[in-house]
């Protein structure tokens, strides 16, 4: 696959290792579960506003707390979609067999890079530990999406300016054009403003 594994201290490093990750570039995941995922929840808020692709799997588990560490839960689900402060949508996926699990990950980067927002994968305990067969899809049969990139040659670069799809491209730092990446609400400069006409 040509990837590379990072082992963090604790999710709050490993949340913002993946933001760090996808915006220099890479296509990037952090797994966690329960009490893991709560502790992620102020970066997680920080992709949704700067519009970081990544992939968030939580496996879930009985809780709250540690809970029953090793018995199965779909307790998240709420979390997923109220977890952040905040007025958003999210994306979120929930496999219910080991296939899924393969066909759904290559979904949920695909929307990811597609839409340019974290997208939550909501396993559960069960699945996390089920071994079944399942057929796995060469490269060419599985359909890779990747971020729009700006064309070059573009006099002045906005980082948040919607294309017609109202999604914008995005660039890697250090590339031809300046850009910034925010957790203010901002425009399509990248700049922070309270006007709800320019956010």
């Amino acid at each position: 696959i040509g990837g590379c594994y990072l082992q963090m201290e604790d999710e709050i490093a490993s949340i913002a290792a993946i933001i760090g990750a996808s915006i220099g570039g890479a296509k990037a995941f952090t797994a966690t579960s329960g009490p893991g995922f709560s502790l992620m929840q102020e970066n997680v808020g920080l992709a949704i506003m700067a519009e970081v692709p990544c992939v968030i799997v939580n496996v879930q588990r009985s809780g709250p707390s540690t809970g029953l560490a090793t018995r199965p839960a779909q307790a998240d689900i709420m979390q997923a979609r109220w977890g952040r402060h905040g007025d958003h949508s999210v994306i979120a996926l929930s496999p219910a067999t080991v296939q899924e699990c393969f066909d759904l990950m290559v979904q949920a980067f695909n929307m990811a890079e597609k839409y340019r927002c974290p997208v939550l994968f909501m396993a559960d305990e069960t699945v996390g530990h089920l071994r079944e067969n399942c057929i796995l899809r060469s490269r060419d049969e599985v359909e890779i999406v990747n971020r729009k990139r700006p064309p070059e040659g573009l006099e002045e670069y906005f980082p948040y300016k919607a294309d017609d799809d109202l999604v914008p491209p995005m660039v890697t730092p250090g590339s031809d054009y300046l850009t910034r990446f925010h957790s203010s609400t901002h425009n399509e400069k990248g700049l922070p403003t309270s006007s709800p006409q320019e956010a």
